[in-house]
């Protein structure tokens, strides 16, 4: 037990030391449901860029099923994911050059992954931003704070 105790008393130690690191780079995974493994994300502006790697740990087809990530800022979520419906699954459920869209990755089905890796240069601090899944009717549940540190 005492052992058990010194090993949790390490583990916090060794977190609590690379807490104090920008995170530049997330891992989000989804499966066959309508949920991110993450319901925020906190990014720190001392990043030149950020990386998300997306994974489906469903079964289901991109067709059936798919998952993208895409950041906006809070109050253009809506309207993007609407607007992205129309654009289908070619163009990722994304409207293509649409200034208000941050960043996106493509739509995956179950057993796949996808990165998508950006710039923080048009990023605010303080700017309230949504990363969501633009799939049609997903971002209604399927969305999170993204957050923007100095």
């Amino acid at each position: 037990m005492k052992q058990l105790l010194k090993v949790a008393i390490l583990l916090g130690f060794s977190g609590a030391a690379s807490m104090s690191q920008a995170a530049c780079s997330f891992d989000i995974e989804v499966g066959d449901y309508l949920k991110f493994s993450a319901a925020d994300m906190t990014v720190e502006k001392s990043c030149e860029s950020i990386t998300v790697n997306l994974k489906h740990t469903g079964q289901l087809p991109a067709k059936i099923m798919g998952h993208n990530w895409v950041l906006s800022q809070n109050a253009v979520v809506q309207a993007v994911a609407t607007e992205g419906m129309s654009a289908g699954l070619a163009a990722n459920y994304v409207p293509q050059g649409d200034a208000r869209v941050v960043a996106f990755s493509k739509v995956i089905g179950g057993g796949e992954t996808t990165s998508v890796t950006f710039s923080t240069s048009a990023l605010t601090v303080g700017e309230g931003y949504t990363f969501f899944c633009s799939f049609p009717g997903h971002s209604y549940s399927m969305r999170g704070a993204f957050n923007v540190n100095a």
